[in-house]
């Protein structure tokens, strides 16, 4: 009786854990759709992602493939591409009104800065996401049952880390001259860390802002290798940060 007890026992570990490996795929799917229909609504432009794994075994996750599209206007196809975003989530923290998230990687993201310093492709992303209403967003999300998440869910995240990133820079103050950039790690800790938590539209937001951020100072470094070109490109960034 006891080796049936416990042959029982461990078929029932063994369905449970490929219960949840088999809906943690279903989940990756939710959250692909999830992300391609909320991303253009915040950010006006259109976002695609390859795949989404999770694993609620670990609480890990990693985002594929991710494109950010370009506003209308620009000829560049895509205003940032990343390879691979890996996430460490607290799994018990899924079903609360608030999840926590220990960790975001983005690694190597490619980022094109097209324009002029006083209005480009990043800035205008950037004003869509300061205007956009998140808790409609997320209302409309789930009138379309894309996702069950409850209305404005709330996150914190531990630790926010953009290493390798690169920007290809397109000055059309400066005849559309190019230049490719390396941008610094960018490292955000703490983040919706008191009860009230962030949004993802402000997560993105964040990020963002400190992607524009370092881009712009990147530009500003690398304006002496420009002929001609330096006093103008330091003139409007001193306006640009005067403002």
């Amino acid at each position: 009786m006891k080796k049936i007890f416990w042959g029982v026992v461990v078929i029932l570990l063994v369905l449970i854990v490929a219960a949840v490996v088999v809906l943690g795929g279903f989940l990756g799917d939710i959250v692909k759709k999830g992300v391609e229909t909320i991303g253009p609504q915040i950010t006006k432009v259109p976002v695609k992602v390859d795949m989404v794994n999770l694993s609620l075994l670990t609480g890990s996750a990693a985002v594929k493939g991710l494109v950010i599209g370009n506003p209308e206007g620009y000829k560049t196809p895509e205003a940032i591409s990343v390879g691979t975003v890996s996430i460490g989530v607290n799994p018990f923290s899924v079903l609360s009104d608030k999840i926590h998230v220990r960790t975001i990687q983005v690694e190597s993201p490619e980022i094109t800065f097209e324009g002029g310093l006083g209005g480009n492709n990043l800035s205008k992303i950037l004003d869509n996401l300061n205007s956009a209403n998140t808790e409609e967003v997320q209302k409309s999300a789930n009138t379309n049952q894309v996702t069950a998440a409850k209305p404005a869910r709330k996150f914190q995240v531990d630790d926010l880390l953009i290493t390798g990133a690169k920007v290809h820079v397109s000055l059309t103050g400066l005849g559309g001259q190019e230049m490719t950039l390396s941008l610094p790690d960018i490292h955000l800790t703490d983040l919706g860390k008191d009860d009230a938590g962030v949004t993802a539209t402000d997560l993105s937001r964040r990020a963002l802002h400190e992607v524009f951020t370092a881009t712009i100072k990147a530009v500003s470094n690398a304006s002496t290798d420009i002929p001609n070109g330096a006093n103008k490109i330091t003139k409007s960034i001193g306006n640009l940060f005067g403002k």
